[in-house]
């Protein structure tokens, strides 16, 4: 809860109208909570100050603007207000220190956040991120959720240009910062693999003196990304190079579900992990080694990683369209997650479909990476693939005679239906923007 006048000079601005407290802050209208104040961002499409009759109907208290609007709300003016949302959220931090652990990579952030918002769990009240909200947007309007009842706060951080994690980190002040990996994701933006490396590594900017870096041994970058961390404490994870914190005797149930023996540097633990994939022995890697660095005990660790929830839309599992197992892993796509995601298709029994959609922001090498993708699931033993998208053409040549490819949603999926049975497995990947959950959705409605 806080003034509006509070909020004014936090933001260095004027207040019009009549001071008034506010319980919560919302930059949109369709989820606002009555007795919030609400920020009117702007950006190419949209100017939300069009929108502050609306956030009045819906209870907001005050509003932040740039620019006059008509309403009987109070206004704060400012000349930002993307940047008054992150003194807002720059302020909310500092009054509340608890330790917070941020996570970012090119892939496994959102399911490293869920680890570790499960494991911290087990020792307290935990503030996470909600959805993907990993950008200068989500991450401001996390924090700003911080309470005094929180023991830790669990962030993940996302960005596709170089300077946007240097911001994030300095705004969460992290005690714990965690980097997944790096690979060929929002290459559009960042130029290269090194970019996205470099990217990545601004993590540690922000990262306290005292605090640990959480590296993962098996990346490519992890020495570069030992220098960023300078003289911080170090806490290194992996599965095939020797690290601090590593998981031996992996295997996989019927279902893709991995068990192992969790090594830590104070012992042994053996970890039922209840989400499908190998890769994801990595991302609880990188979720105990954050919980050691903060001294959580043995059994929290254990309890915490076997009872996560699998995030929507990444590799869930359902039956579907005539008993045929779906695997929904829609929700964004890179060379990075589909060749983890086709690991995941291969191993299963039974007639594997892989249907693909465009991976995005790849740059000049799109059609290289598509190419390789058809390459490496023909060659991983997938029996059929469905394209949609421009890019993914490439994709079913380099697949061969079992690939088809569609410019319709509507059309591949008459298609698929027509060859699914239940002896079928169908993983549906693909890059947001691409809409790939309608046809998981569509596969699990009948």
């Amino acid at each position: 809860m806080m003034k509006l006048s509070e909020a004014a000079k936090i933001v260095n601005a004027d207040l019009t109208g009549e001071d008034t407290v506010f319980e919560n802050v919302s930059t949109d209208t369709r989820t606002i909570q009555p007795g919030s104040l609400f920020i009117a961002l702007r950006g190419p499409n949209f100017d939300a100050n069009d929108f502050i009759a609306k956030a009045e109907e819906q209870g907001a208290v005050g509003a932040v603007v740039n620019r006059v609007v008509k309403t009987t709300l109070p206004l704060i003016f400012v000349s930002d207000t993307l940047e008054a949302l992150g003194r807002l959220a720059r302020y909310q931090r500092e009054q509340i220190p608890i330790p917070a652990i941020v996570v970012t990579g090119s892939c496994g952030k959102t399911t490293t956040r869920a680890l570790l918002a499960s494991v911290f769990r087990q020792c307290g009240n935990v503030l996470a991120s909600e959805k993907s909200f990993n950008n200068n947007i989500g991450v401001p309007l996390t924090l700003l959720r911080l309470r005094p009842d929180h023991h830790y706060a669990v962030l993940e951080l996302g960005a596709n240009h170089p300077g946007e994690i240097t911001y994030l980190t300095g705004l969460a002040k992290p005690s714990v910062a965690i980097i997944t990996n790096a690979g060929p994701v929002h290459l559009e933006g960042f130029g290269s693999l090194e970019g996205v490396a470099k990217a990545k590594g601004e993590i540690f900017e922000g990262l306290s003196s005292d605090g640990t870096a959480v590296i993962n041994n098996d990346d490519h970058f992890a020495e570069f990304w030992r220098r960023l961390a300078h003289s911080r404490r170090i806490i290194s994870f992996g599965i095939n190079q020797p690290a601090d914190v590593m998981a031996k005797n992996i295997t996989l149930n019927s279902d893709g579900r991995p068990a192992f023996q969790l090594v830590l540097p104070t012992g042994q633990l053996e970890i039922q992990l209840p989400l499908i994939g190998v890769h994801n022995v990595a991302n609880a890697l990188a979720a105990a080694a954050a919980a050691y660095a903060q001294q959580l005990s043995t059994d929290a660790i254990k309890a915490g990683l076997e009872s996560v929830v699998p995030v929507k839309g990444r590799l869930v599992e359902q039956k579907g369209y005539r008993g045929a197992i779906i695997i929904d892993d829609s929700y964004n796509a890179n060379p990075l997650s589909v060749s983890a995601a086709i690991a995941v298709l291969a191993k299963r029994p039974g007639h594997s479909v892989l249907v693909l959609g465009d991976m995005l922001e790849l740059g000049q090498g799109a059609e290289q990476f598509h190419q390789e993708i058809g390459k490496r699931a023909f060659e991983a033993g997938v029996k059929q693939l469905y394209c949609y998208g421009t890019l993914t053409k490439h994709t079913a040549n380099a697949f061969g005679k079992n690939a088809r490819h569609f410019d319709n949603q509507e059309k591949l999926l008459t298609a698929l239906k027509n060859d699914l049975n239940a002896n079928a497995v169908v993983l549906v990947k693909g890059s947001l923007s691409m809409r790939m959950g309608n046809i998981a959705h569509a596969l699990l409605e009948e």
